[in-house]
C-alpha cells in the first residue's frame, strides 16, 4: 500500500475501527495522488474557472463551454505517462481510450484528438522504441474508433529518456439539452455497468501512477497497464450516445483510474448519497477473481449508467442491440455509505465522502539552488545556424507522426496538422480551433515564465488561425511532489499560467496533474502542457504559408536578446542555462488583440497569412512560412522592433514572446499599419514575399527554399527507418 502513517491513523480515527483488506485496498486507491489530487488541489485553486461561456468547469470528467446557441464544446486532457513508459503501445492506446470515455460520459460525440508527447533524443534506441510504439498506439486506437487526431506536438530532451510524457486531449460536441454528469442524484436509482468485461488488468494502475519508476518497473508494473480494445470502444460509444438519446439517464461515468471503486463512490458522493453494489453481478473476463480484484480492476471500455429502475429495461434493449455485456450491479442509497456485497454478504462498508474526498497534504515548496556557472557563447554564421535548427529534432517536420493519424474522418477538419492549430467545422459559419503547447526547457529555467509562456504560445496559435481564445485545459507533468524543489516548480508554473489566463479571461475548464515522473533520481523537466480552444467564423481562417508574390511581411511585437533556453542555444551551442524569455502579459494581450482586430476587419482578404513566433524565433518562423508556401522572401533586420544593438543571430533566433508574423497585400499595408498604431503595439514592415530564396539583408543568409525544405524534412524518418 502507498498509504502514509498519517493517513492510516486518519482512516482508523474516521472509521473507529481497522479496515479489512478490501477496504484498505479501496482507500489506498482513493488516497493516491492520481485520484485524490491531495497535493495539488490547493494550488489548482489559483486557476480562473468561471466565465460567461462556461457551462461546466473542473470537477467532472470534462469541462463544457458554449459553442453556438444549441451546441457546446466538451474538452478534457489526461496523461498516461507511467503506463507508456513500461508498455508504450498499450499505455498510449488506453490513454486515448480513457479520454474518449471522459468526453462520451458528458453526453458528447468525440470529434477531435490531439497528443502532446515527450521522449529522449532519438539517437537513443529505447527512446526510438517508445516513440514508435506510443505513436502507433495512439494511431491504431484513434483510427479504429473513428475519431480524427488533428494536432499535437513532440519534444525530445535528455531527461525524458526514462520517463516519456504521453498527454492526450479530446474534444467533443454536445447539444446543450443533452449534457449529462457523473452523479447519482436519486435514492432508488440503479447502477448499470456496460461494456468490456472486468479482468485482472490495470489493478493498482493509479497507485503505480503515484510513485516513481525504477529500472525494474518495466517488468514489475506491466500488469498495472490496462488492455485496450478500440473495436469494443466504438460499440460502447455508439451504444452510449443512442442510450442518451432514448433513455432518461440520470448520471453517467466511465471507469478509468480506480475502476468500480472510484466510479461508484464518486458518483454517490457528488449526489450526496450512498451506494450498494453486488460483485456477483459484475460481468467478468476471468474465473476466480476476488472482491479486491473486481473492485480495483481498471479494465477498459466500461461505463456506468445511473437510471430510474423502470428505465433499466429500455437501456438494456440498446445494449443487447450492440451485443455488449451489461448488468444492474447496484442501487443508490440514502445512507452515504459505499457498501459492497458478494452473494449478499457485506465485504466492504466505507463512507463515500471518505473515499471521494481524502484530506489534503501540505507540501513544502523550496526554490532549488541555481547553477551560477554561465557559459559564454559566440554567434557564428546565421545561414548554417538556420539549417541546423530546421534539422533539429524539436523543429524538424513531424509528418512521420501525423501521417499515421486519420485526420480526415468525420469530414470536419478544415485546417489539418502542420499549421499553428487545427480548425474544425461546427456548421456553415462557425468553427473552432485546437492546439497544444509547452516549452519544457523554459519551464526548467524559470517555472513562472515557462508556465505563463505555455499558455501564451497556445493563445498565439489559436489567434494566428483567426480565432478568439475560448477556454483551456491542461496536463501538469512534474516529478515527485514530496521533494520541495519539485513542488516549488509546480506552484510557480501554476501561478504563471493563472496570471496570463486571467488577463485573457480564459477559463481553465478541466485538467490533470501527473506527479512522480522520475526514475532513480532523474526528474523530467516541469512540463505544464496546455491545450487552448478558440472560436471563429469560417471566413476568418488564416494559415501560415506565404501566398503571393509581392505581399509585405509585417512583424508585430518587440524582439529582445532572450536567447537563454532557446533552441538556438541548445542546438548550436549545446547549452541550457540562464533565464527563460519573460512573458509580458500586457504586451501578449495587446499583440493578440491587434491580430484579431486586423482579421475581423479584413473583408477583402488583405491579410493573407499569419504565424506566431515561438521555438527558433523569427528565423524559423520565416522559414516555415516559406516552406509551406513555396515562396522566398527578402528581409531587412534593421526594421525589426526591439532592443537596439542586437546581433543578427539574436534578432533571428531570440524566443521573445508576444510576436506574430503577418503577410498583407501591398495595397493594404498602410491601412494595416494605421490600425496597429492605434492599438499601440510594436510593429514594422520587415520584408517582401517573392523569389525562390530567403534572403536576410546584410548577413550571410541567402538560402533557396528547396535547401530549407531539404533540411526540414526527413529528419525524423531517418531515425525511424
Amino acid at each position: 500500500m502507498t498509504l502514509t502513517a498519517d493517513e492510516l491513523e486518519y482512516i482508523k480515527k474516521e472509521l473507529g475501527q481497522e479496515p479489512n483488506p478490501l477496504e484498505y485496498g479501496m482507500l489506498d486507491i482513493m488516497f493516491s495522488e492520481h485520484c485524490s489530487y491531495k497535493s495539488s488541489r490547493p494550488v489548482l485553486g489559483l486557476f480562473p474557472t468561471e466565465g460567461e461561456k462556461v457551462i461546466l468547469g473542473p470537477g467532472d470528467d470534462a469541462g463544457i463551454v458554449d459553442l453556438t446557441e444549441e451546441l457546446a464544446l466538451v474538452m478534457g486532457m489526461e496523461s498516461h505517462n507511467h503506463p507508456s513508459a513500461v508498455e508504450p503501445y498499450g499505455g498510449a492506446g488506453t490513454g486515448i481510450g480513457g479520454i474518449i470515455r471522459d468526453i462520451i460520459s458528458m453526453g458528447a460525440m468525440p470529434v477531435a484528438l490531439l497528443d502532446s508527447l515527450r521522449f529522449g533524443p532519438l539517437k537513443d534506441q529505447r527512446s526510438r522504441y517508445l516513440f514508435e510504439y506510443v505513436v502507433k498506439g495512439i494511431s491504431d486506437y484513434g483510427n479504429r474508433v473513428g475519431i480524427p487526431t488533428v494536432g499535437g506536438e513532440v519534444e525530445f530532451e535528455e531527461n525524458f529518456q526514462f520517463n516519456p510524457l504521453v498527454n492526450v486531449v479530446c474534444a467533443g460536441i454536445v447539444r446543450k439539452d443533452s449534457i449529462v454528469r457523473g452523479v447519482a442524484p436519486n435514492v432508488g436509482d440503479v447502477f448499470v455497468l456496460m461494456g468490456g468485461r472486468t479482468g485482472r488488468d490495470g489493478i493498482h494502475g493509479v497507485t503505480f501512477a503515484s510513485e516513481e519508476l525504477t529500472s525494474a518497473s518495466e517488468l514489475e508494473s506491466r500488469p498495472a497497464v490496462q488492455v485496450g480494445d478500440p473495436f469494443t470502444k466504438k460499440q460502447v460509444m455508439e451504444a452510449t450516445l443512442e442510450a442518451l438519446e432514448k433513455v432518461n439517464v440520470q448520471g453517467l461515468k466511465d471507469l478509468g483510474g480506480g475502476g468500480l471503486n472510484c466510479c461508484i463512490s464518486e458518483m454517490a458522493a457528488k449526489g450526496g448519497k450512498g451506494a450498494l453494489m453486488e460483485l456477483a453481478r459484475v460481468p467478468l473476463r476471468e474465473e476466480g477473481m476476488t472482491p479486491y480484484e473486481i473492485m480495483l480492476s481498471e479494465s477498459q471500455e466500461r461505463m456506468v449508467f445511473v437510471v430510474h429502475r423502470q428505465d433499466a429495461a429500455g437501456l438494456m434493449e440498446i445494449f443487447d442491440k450492440y451485443e455488449l455485456p451489461y448488468s444492474v450491479i447496484g442501487q443508490v442509497t440514502d445512507n452515504g455509505q459505499m457498501v459492497v456485497t458478494q452473494e449478499g454478504e457485506v465485504v466492504a462498508d466505507l463512507p463515500c465522502e471518505l473515499l471521494a474526498d481524502p484530506p489534503l497534504v501540505e507540501r513544502e515548496a523550496r526554490e532549488p539552488a541555481k547553477d551560477e556557472e554561465y557559459v559564454g557563447v559566440k554567434d557564428g554564421p546565421v545561414d548554417e545556424a538556420l539549417l541546423k535548427l530546421l534539422s533539429s529534432q524539436n523543429i524538424a517536420r513531424k509528418q512521420w507522426v501525423y501521417r499515421q493519424y486519420d485526420h480526415e474522418v468525420q469530414i470536419r477538419t478544415v485546417v489539418k496538422p502542420g499549421d499553428d492549430a487545427a480548425v474544425l467545422r461546427v456548421d456553415d459559419e462557425t468553427a473552432f480551433s485546437l492546439t497544444t503547447d509547452c516549452n519544457s526547457i523554459h519551464c526548467y529555467l524559470d517555472p513562472y515564465h515557462g508556465g505563463a509562456g505555455a499558455v501564451a504560445e497556445a493563445i498565439r496559435n489559436v489567434v494566428a488561425m483567426g480565432s478568439e481564445p475560448l477556454c483551456m485545459v491542461d496536463c501538469l507533468n512534474f516529478g515527485n511532489p514530496e521533494k520541495p524543489e519539485v513542488f516549488w516548480q509546480f506552484k510557480k508554473c501554476v501561478e504563471g499560467m493563472s496570471d496570463i489566463a486571467r488577463r485573457f479571461d480564459l477559463p481553465v475548464i478541466s485538467g490533470n496533474v501527473s506527479f512522480y515522473n522520475e526514475t532513480e533520481g532523474v526528474t523530467v523537466n516541469p512540463s505544464p502542457v496546455v491545450s487552448v480552444a478558440g472560436i471563429m467564423d469560417l471566413k476568418d481562417i488564416r494559415t501560415m504559408e506565404f501566398k503571393k508574390d509581392g505581399d509585405k511581411i509585417i512583424l508585430i511585437g518587440a524582439t529582445r536578446p532572450e536567447m537563454d533556453g532557446s533552441e538556438y542555444h541548445k542546438t548550436i551551442h549545446g547549452v541550457v542555462q540562464g533565464e527563460a524569455p519573460r512573458v509580458n502579459i500586457e504586451a501578449e494581450y495587446k499583440s493578440a488583440q491587434a491580430v484579431l482586430e486586423l482579421i475581423k476587419k479584413d473583408e477583402s482578404g488583405d491579410v493573407t497569412a499569419v504565424h506566431d513566433l515561438s521555438s527558433g524565433g523569427l528565423g524559423v518562423a520565416l522559414a516555415e512560412m516559406a516552406l509551406d508556401g513555396g515562396w522566398g522572401a527578402e528581409i531587412n533586420l534593421s526594421n525589426v522592433p526591439g532592443d537596439p544593438g542586437m546581433s543578427p543571430a539574436q534578432i533571428l533566433f531570440s524566443e521573445s514572446h508576444a510576436r506574430y508574423l503577418l503577410t498583407v497585400q501591398e495595397v493594404a499595408k498602410d491601412d494595416v499599419l494605421a490600425t496597429l498604431s492605434e492599438i499601440d503595439v510594436p510593429v514594422a514592415v520587415i520584408g517582401t514575399v517573392g523569389g525562390t530564396k530567403v534572403v536576410i539583408k546584410d548577413t550571410d543568409l541567402n538560402i533557396a527554399v528547396d535547401q530549407l525544405r531539404e533540411a526540414h524534412r526527413g529528419v525524423i524518418e531517418k531515425y525511424m527507418a
